[in-house]
């Protein structure tokens, strides 16, 4: 089993780290100030998105399209797998996000 951190595609991990993880789910925390940007990365699973600190996010894709992405505080999404993007925070407010994988959907 390849670590969830690294990476075998040379695209970056879908969050900053892991914090939780079992055989059904892997739980990511992401932190992003106003202006930074979580790197280009793949989801593999089905995730849920629970905003646990508001912002105002946009979505790159690996083709260029951008996708506004508010998150309001306590805001679920559920995103299915396989696109290749970058987030990043455009507000001027902090974004903290726990990231949930479902491992076997």
């Amino acid at each position: 089993m390849s670590d969830p951190e690294v990476g075998e595609t040379g695209l970056g991990p879908v969050g900053q780290h892991v914090v939780f993880e079992n055989e059904l789910v892997r739980v990511w925390q992401i932190e992003l100030e106003p202006g930074q940007t979580q790197p280009l990365h793949r989801h593999d699973h089905p995730y849920l998105v629970i905003a646990v600190e508001e912002a105002l996010n946009v979505i790159e894709t690996a083709d260029g399209r951008l996708i506004d992405a508010p998150e309001p505080r306590g805001s679920v999404v559920f995103r299915d797998p396989g696109a290749v993007h970058k987030l990043t925070n455009v507000g001027g407010t902090r974004y903290v996000s726990r990231l949930v994988e479902l491992k076997n959907g």
